[in-house]
């Protein structure tokens, strides 16, 4: 093959000839693309004091010698090779990107989550921090030592002098600065650094200083009986300096905050830093404010963060200058010198599972990462995810219980609205039952707030002709379009496509449509209809879309501008209004019957999440849930705030089927432009694994290939694999040895999803 090049670390050659060879320094490379293997080159000797596991380096590829970008993952100064390896052409960056501690973890999640090093390197180091977003190439000057010893030897005029004795004051000055100070042009500089009395440095800075810190201002918060049995349970491993994963099972308004706020003040005390995980709408500048008001400098990391940014905070958290860093899943890989704690608030949220390669759970990763540093996780919800919750039964996880919120405030009462009988009465056709209409207008009346949550946007969720029964539907996804009145189009919510409102079907010709279904503009319109002496506003990723929208809004609702806040499961999470004393959900079926297993669990998590947003002061507060289905054992476990209840119904069905958390799965979906030839590549491919397993000889299931629940997606027609065993090592590897050689139709693509979250 032209791109062979010779393997130094797994194959050694005989001993004769290794005694007979000059031993050398080599590098071993990934490359971020192309080849998935590793290899290893030859590090000439300038480059020697600069090669380092963690950096980038530049190498030719191939029998053409291209030169490529790459990733230094192992150095070894002392290497016999078998052949000549082809040399180094330059160290790209002047520091570290990786420590040891991180290129460990990348490799396990290339092996577990079946990606390449490469690639998971390159998703790991932030586009912002490969480019150097920010900086700029800049000269330093400096004084060698014996210059510096023997000044008084050296007769030099005036300028030169002046240049000479400011620089050795003033090490790493650039060039621009010591001319200024001194008063003279760059002519004296330049002649001293041809005599060699100053040297020169290039070097990559960035081009503006970071702002100002906060002054920490540390508030006096009392600590309940919960809190501070809870605290001591983290000091404790704090302190013996030990890896403890601690899941924090507490009810919403329980005040987890202010524990995980103590337990960083002790590390930070330390000298250590502390990384804060929250779901991408957690973080708020409120959010953000809590903690720098406590710790000062604090470095935030989301997907918002322009490069400059990123980069900006990325270089602070290497060099020690943030004591907390708060971000989304990505942050977990901040590049912390001194980590003592990792944080993952709301554990059980989907958004901390990436969706694009590698498509990593960020718990995994920080379980892996405080494990190699020994340091305590500590994993908080009031909905613990199922798989968190099998675990500490196990004793893998240490559990620790808040049962009763702050000021033993009661949890607010839940009751059912049975939408079967609502849907009978012909007085009442709207998305409001009269009882949700009834409690609203005394909430109201009563000068408290109301939130309703309606997951589904848009106005109407389907057109359909009332003659032949054809739906409006997306030509990319054959999935029905969703009717955005407030746009005048039908939207399809997965590939964009949109076109006008039809006014007659497409098939037929028929004129008079039918517009079946709510969505949250259609509940506004409703709202406003009905209680039009009060502000209202609604919250989803249509109104949302603006920078800075979400926190203007909140700020609005906050100050009690706005009396009624609607919207999707984005306002179910995290907030915290005191003033809202009744919370609404619509229709709490809307995601109970998809064809996914986490269904019931998604399903119970979003009504408790969304009832926790009221009853948080001694106003007190209700919760009332419009369903089809109030017997259905996750609403019935909601309403009644049981955690316990519901994983006690929910487990057994899942330990019957074998679902996580009682084995692990491998989701594999094909897509292609053509049906026939998709099809019949995922039938190969399911052969492929089917044979691969058998030969590891272990206990295996194996379902499809069929097609995914939507099975066409911008213009692909889409086959999924359900692969589940107990060994998640075993799946893993079996996938990989059956694809390893695999080739793939040039229009066909397909993924491997290791531990799945979405399964539509």
């Amino acid at each position: 093959m032209p791109e062979d090049q010779p393997n130094l670390f797994e194959t050694q050659p005989p001993a004769w000839e290794q005694d007979a060879a000059a031993s050398i320094c080599a590098a071993r490379v990934v490359l971020p693309s192309g080849l998935t293997r590793q290899l290893d080159y030859k590090v000439p000797d300038p480059l020697r004091s600069q090669i380092e596991a963690g950096r980038r380096v530049r190498v030719p590829l191939g029998r053409s010698n291209r030169s490529v970008v790459g990733y230094c993952v192992e150095v070894v100064p002392e290497a016999k090779p078998d052949r000549p390896l082809k040399e180094i052409e330059a160290v790209i960056d002047s520091r570290c990107l990786l420590s040891r501690e991180l290129l460990e973890i990348t490799h396990w999640m290339a092996d577990y989550y079946l990606c390449p090093w490469g690639q998971v390197l390159d998703s790991v180091i932030p586009a912002g921090v490969r480019s150097g977003a920010g900086t700029r190439m800049v000269t330093l000057l400096s004084v060698p030592a014996e210059v510096a010893a023997s000044r008084g030897e050296h007769r030099l005029p005036a300028k030169q002098a002046a240049i000479l004795d400011y620089v050795i004051a003033h090490p790493e000055s650039i060039p621009a600065e010591v001319a200024a100070a001194v008063g003279c042009t760059q002519a004296p500089v330049t002649t001293l650094r041809r005599k060699g009395l100053l040297t020169s440095e290039s070097r990559r800075m960035a081009v503006e200083t970071d702002p100002e810190a906060v002054t920490p201002q540390e508030p006096h918060l009392e600590m309940n009986e919960d809190q501070s049995r809870v605290l001591a349970s983290i000091m404790t491993a704090i302190r013996e300096g030990r890896h403890e994963t601690i899941l924090i099972h507490g009810v919403t308004g329980s005040g987890k905050t202010e524990v995980y706020l103590q337990a960083i003040r002790e590390v930070v005390s330390y000298g250590q830093q502390a990384i804060v995980l929250v779901p991408e709408i957690s973080l708020t500048p409120q959010t953000v404010s809590r903690f720098r008001l406590r710790f000062g400098r604090v470095a935030v990391l989301h997907s918002h963060l322009s490069d400059v940014e990123r980069h900006r905070q990325w270089a602070r958290i290497a060099a020690g200058g943030a004591p907390v860093v708060v971000g989304a899943r990505s942050a977990v890989f901040a590049p912390t010198p001194n980590l003592g704690l990792i944080v993952i608030d709301e554990e059980h949220e989907s958004s901390f599972k990436q969706d694009t390669a590698p498509r990593y759970h960020a718990r995994e990763v920080a379980e892996r990462r405080a494990a190699a540093a020994g340091v305590p996780l500590l994993l908080g919800s009031a909905t613990p995810a199922l798989e968190s919750h099998a675990r500490a039964m196990e004793g893998r996880y240490k559990r620790v219980e808040m049962p009763r919120r702050i000021s033993n405030l009661p949890l607010p009462g839940v009751a059912t609205i049975d939408l079967r009988a609502h849907q009978q009465d012909r007085h009442n056709r709207g998305a409001i039952s009269r009882q949700l209409h009834r409690a609203m207008q005394e909430a109201l009346d009563d000068d408290g707030q109301v939130i309703l949550l309606l997951n589904r946007r848009g106005f109407s969720t389907h057109i359909q002709c009332p003659s032949c029964g054809q739906a409006s539907e997306c030509p990319e996804c054959e999935i029905a379009l969703t009717h955005h009145r407030g746009r005048k189009q039908a939207v399809c919510h997965y590939c964009d496509y949109h076109i006008p409102v039809p006014n007659q079907c497409r098939a037929c010709g028929f004129k008079g449509l039918n517009f079946f279904g709510r969505g949250t503009e259609r509940l506004e319109d409703e709202v406003r209809q009905r209680f039009p002496a009060h502000t209202s506003l609604r919250m989803d990723t249509d109104t949302m879309s603006r920078p800075g929208s979400h926190e203007s809004a909140l700020d609005r609702f906050r100050s009690g501008e706005i009396r009624i806040l609607l919207g999707t499961q984005m306002i179910a999470k995290g907030l915290d209004f005191p003033n809202v004393t009744l919370v609404g959900v619509i229709n709490a079926d809307t995601a109970l019957h998809l064809p996914d297993f986490r269904a019931a669990e998604k399903t119970f998590q979003l009504i408790t999440q969304v009832a926790g947003r009221t009853g948080r002061s001694k106003r007190g507060g209700h919760v009332l849930v419009q369903t089809c289905e109030p017997d259905h054992p996750a609403i019935r476990a909601a309403i009644r705030h049981d955690y316990a209840l519901f994983s006690a119904e929910e487990l057994p069905l899942r330990k019957a089927l074998g679902y996580p958390p009682y084995g692990a799965m491998v989701r594999i979906v094909i897509r292609g432009p053509i049906e026939i030839a998709t099809r019949e590549f995922a039938s190969s491919l399911g052969e492929r694994i089917g044979a691969a397993c058998r030969d590891a000889d272990f206990q295996f299931r194996l379902l499809g290939p069929a097609p995914a629940p939507f099975a066409k997606l911008r213009g692909k027609y889409r086959f999924a694999i359900q692969l589940q065993a107990e060994d998640p090592l075993a799946l893993s590897r079996a996938v990989r040895d059956a694809t390893e050689e695999l080739k793939t139709p040039e229009d066909v693509q397909w993924i491997a999803d290791v531990d799945p979250l979405e399964m539509m």
